[in-house]
């Protein structure tokens, strides 16, 4: 959830749609809860899958480490607030009707009961992960709170993560939501976007949690909303917002003084309006001075070279006049002051408001375990292939050669930064060796290199990555397909199969930087021979014409 009120909506026009290759070799933090949650919805769709946080869990992770060319570090919850855990509790008793006066109050660090079939799915996925070879970390609290932090920390690129109090973690840039079978799968919000499009920055957008309401407190303060505590917040300084509302909350400001004028808030500050008495006005034309003047000769703004006196005014007219003028702005400062007056009495029948411990959580830069100045122990690991085959087969029932396939783009990806760095085994699985850049391919409005690798003829027996020629088995993959497939949960790509006089052929889309890194000459080659190729062809046009 994050900040009730619709909040995301206010966010929602300064989204960036970001292309495939936005997150190519940056580092991302995985709010881990934010996929499992996912499932829930898969279930309800897709009765009859098996284990859907396992599936989501392992395609995903390989999309994102493949076919996006991501490292990412997942993040899971640690022991959550007593405030959280009351939330929760509140939450759950709204939810089933029940009289909020019997609310328990829960003891620091125990979890509510209905999350133990969760934890048991969180369980099982960083099982999954560490098997895949990703790095996991454990929050002290709130999973998003240690991927903000490794985001404002530089440690990380983005975080990947629904939750919008990322934000008052401190989070730079946070991925919502990622449509992997589009042109630009990534919706981005940068707090750079933010802060020009609203003028909201970490403390202000706090503040407007603990109006409208947050994860830990579910209330808010009553009858405030999200515009209209936007419009409260940018009243006040980024510097002086959380003071002004214990100031506030605690009945000492209640007139909204401010000792630091906003340049948000056009009423007030160095502008301030002087309690001018309006200049009379004519009745009958409406513009400055007396009808008794204006009887005889026409006044100024009324000249009509016959004598006949001013002109009548219309329907709805205005005078433009400075009097009038200041008369409007003063009539419009008294207004939005009665507004905040308001506001401010709303707050400070609150009790207890704001909450510190709140303010302190959201502020706070120590959400892992590990020395802030030397930061995280990240790093990928190889998969444990066979280990991960036993993993799955058990849990998803699973054949192992449809394991094998579905995990060799993170194998091939792996291999080819291998050879970048000149770290890489001579084969790819023990049994491929790279044999050439096959074609060109564009998915989604993204070039692609399809990799051509040959099965080597000294390579270890067995058929590792081989698809089986056996139907009944080709149909029970594809049954799995049909069944469990969904929007959330996405697969990755199979790689295609030749076989050309007995050998045995694996073709995998890659990254074309990638590939280019890993074998440049095999790559410029390919490049100067299509663009060979296409000289000659125009020529063979000429010819023919």
């Amino acid at each position: 959830m994050g900040v009730g009120g619709h909040f995301w909506d206010l966010l929602k026009p300064y989204a960036r749609h970001e292309g495939f290759g936005y997150l190519r070799d940056k580092r991302v933090a995985v709010d881990l809860s934010f996929w499992i949650v996912q499932h829930e919805t898969a279930i309800k769709k897709r009765s009859f899958a098996r284990n859907p946080h396992l599936r989501l869990t392992f395609f995903r992770t390989i999309n994102l480490f493949s076919k996006f060319g991501a490292f990412p570090v997942f993040v899971v919850d640690g022991t959550p607030s007593p405030l959280k855990s009351q939330a929760r509790i509140r939450r759950f008793f709204q939810a089933s009707g029940l009289d909020l006066s019997s609310l328990p109050v829960p003891e620091d660090g125990v979890l509510v009961e209905r999350n133990q079939a969760f934890r048991k799915c969180v369980k099982e996925c960083v099982e999954l992960l560490e098997l895949l070879g990703m790095p996991v970390l454990e929050a002290k609290g709130e999973a998003e709170a240690l991927c903000a932090q490794l985001n404002y920390e530089g440690h990380v690129d983005a975080c990947i993560t629904a939750d919008s109090d990322a934000f008052l973690f401190g989070a730079n840039c946070v991925i919502k939501c990622i449509h992997p079978n589009s042109r630009e799968p990534f919706e981005c919000y940068h707090i750079s976007d933010i802060e020009d499009g609203l003028g909201l920055k970490r403390n202000r957008l706090i503040a407007i949690a603990l109006l409208v309401g947050n994860d830990h407190d579910l209330q808010g303060v009553q009858g405030i909303g999200v515009d209209k505590a936007l419009r409260f917040v940018k009243t006040f300084s980024e510097e002086e917002i959380l003071n002004s509302l214990k100031e506030i909350g605690n009945g000492e400001k209640l007139l909204c003084e401010r000792d630091v004028g906003s340049s948000d808030d056009p009423l007030h500050g160095s502008n301030s309006i002087s309690p001018k008495l309006r200049q009379s006005h004519c009745s009958f034309c409406g513009h400055p001075g007396s009808k008794r003047d204006h009887f005889q000769f026409s006044c100024s703004n009324c000249i009509t070279g016959d004598g006949a006196g001013c002109l009548k005014k219309p329907d709805r007219f205005k005078c433009d006049c400075s009097s009038c003028d200041m008369d409007r702005k003063r009539k419009e400062q008294e207004k939005h002051e009665s507004w905040q007056m308001k506001v401010c009495e709303r707050i400070a029948l609150e009790p207890n408001f704001p909450n510190n411990e709140i303010i302190k959580m959201y502020l706070s830069n120590n959400n892992g375990y590990f020395d802030g100045s030397g930061g995280p122990r990240t790093s990928w690991e190889r998969p444990q292939s066979e280990m991960l085959v036993d993993f799955l087969a058990f849990h998803q029932r699973w054949e192992p050669s449809y394991i094998r396939q579905k995990l060799l783009p993170m194998m091939s990806t792996i291999y080819l930064r291998d050879m970048a760095t000149n770290t890489a085994d001579e084969l790819l699985c023990n049994q491929y060796e790279f044999d050439c850049v096959h074609r060109v391919k564009t998915r989604y409005g993204y070039r692609f290199l399809v990799v051509k690798w040959k099965k080597a003829t000294h390579a270890s027996g067995g058929t590792v990555h081989e698809i089986s020629d056996d139907p009944a088995s080709s149909q029970q993959h594809e049954v799995i397909d049909v069944d469990e497939r969904d929007d959330i949960l996405e697969e990755s790509e199979v790689p295609q199969i030749q076989v050309v006089d007995g050998t045995w052929f694996l073709l995998t889309d890659e990254d074309i930087e990638l590939v280019r890194a890993a074998f440049p000459e095999e790559v410029d080659r390919f490049f100067k021979e299509k663009v060979t190729k296409r000289i000659e062809k125009r020529k063979q046009c000429k010819l023919d014409t």
